[in-house]
């Protein structure tokens, strides 16, 4: 087995993640749950060959120097995919994502239609959120590939790695890849405001600095595009917040309330139909109260904002929830167990 003929079984059988597990089958991600392949087991042999094979002399030194390593291939006509190399027991495992061939529609992907609203904005920032495996690079994706269709603009991403990869149509789109064109996130982020970006796409803001860029970014009148790995749309903000120092939190709530522009936070929840995937979706937009409540410090009301914000967009997950489940799209105990409020659900689907 090469990594080439793995990628295609993988693709073939639609599955959306692989993992070589040593003393394992080669396991298929398939509608959200792991199943094993009938090949053989893996032996250590196999996991290093498939790991080493596909890594130039670069990568090979970043592996052996720090024991993780994440990268994209290539397979296929113009498939790609994203390999994360881990060790156990001291020999190299694969976790691999494999990303979707074309950018669907936001009907296909069951995004809010504010959405394209909120992309359609001159500056600002707009985070996507939510764990791993929900999406958020496939609706990172959709709003770079809507704003490449309908402006005359320059995109600038800055991604690790690269998952899909935009031609550009209407706008000018630059691709960059951390370790590969670029050394980090934040110093990436410095150089590219001198570049004339409109729009600048952050696959993910791990520190402080590159959080701090990001803010001064929308300050200056970009449209900063960003993902989090936070639950919700408040914590997202108290993540914002909270990774500065006191003495700095003051500055840091004052620039968010001035260029927030929304906050989508998504879950991927097996639905009914066939075992299908379904996203939900809850939308935090920056209106005048959600800028007074965080630069105010009052974090903990903008959860009644969102409550109350219908009329601007806005959704709480659990009305997402509810929501699906009236429409059939995902069971009863799932709409519960993933609910912030699981009250909210048994009281209005009584």
């Amino acid at each position: 087995m090469n990594m080439q003929t793995l990628l295609r079984a993988g693709r073939k059988t639609g599955a959306s993640d692989i993992h070589i597990v040593v003393g394992m089958p080669p396991l298929f991600r398939v509608h959200g749950e792991v199943m094993a392949t009938t090949s053989d087991a893996i032996t250590e042999t196999s996991a290093r060959h498939l790991t080493f094979e596909c890594l130039n002399d670069a990568q090979k030194a970043t592996l052996e120097a720090t024991w993780q390593l994440c990268f994209s291939t290539t397979f296929g006509a113009r498939d790609r995919a994203r390999v994360t190399v881990y060790f156990r027991n001291g020999c190299p495992e694969l976790s691999i994502r494999l990303s979707e061939n074309n950018i669907r529609s936001r009907a296909e992907l069951r995004l809010p239609a504010v959405i394209d609203e909120l992309a359609r904005r001159p500056s600002g920032l707009f985070l996507i959120t939510g764990p791993t495996g929900v999406g958020k690079t496939t609706t990172f994706h959709y709003i770079i590939n809507l704003i490449n269709a309908e402006s005359r603009k320059k995109i600038i991403t800055i991604e690790d790695p690269i998952e899909y990869t935009h031609e550009s149509q209407r706008a000018l789109v630059i691709q960059q890849e951390v370790l590969t064109d670029v050394r980090s996130y934040q110093q990436a982020l410095v150089h590219v405001l001198r570049q004339d970006p409109d729009v600048i796409a952050i696959g993910e803001m791990r520190d402080r600095e590159t959080i701090y860029t990001a803010l001064m970014a929308a300050e200056t009148g970009h449209l900063v595009l960003a993902t989090l790995h936070t639950p919700d749309s408040v914590q997202s903000i108290q993540r914002v917040v909270s990774a500065f120092s006191e003495g700095q939190q003051s500055e840091v709530r004052l620039m968010l309330s001035n260029t927030l522009q929304g906050v989508l936070s998504q879950q991927l929840l097996s639905g009914t139909n066939g075992g299908q995937r379904v996203l939900c979706c809850e939308v935090l937009i920056g209106t005048q109260a959600v800028r007074h409540n965080i630069r105010e410090n009052a974090i903990h009301k903008l959860y009644s904002e969102l409550q109350a914000g219908r009329k601007h967009g806005m959704i709480t997950m659990d009305h997402a929830l509810l929501e699906a489940y009236q429409r059939g799209d995902i069971s009863y105990d799932a709409a519960l167990t993933a609910a912030r409020d699981p009250a909210t659900i048994r009281e209005r689907s009584a």
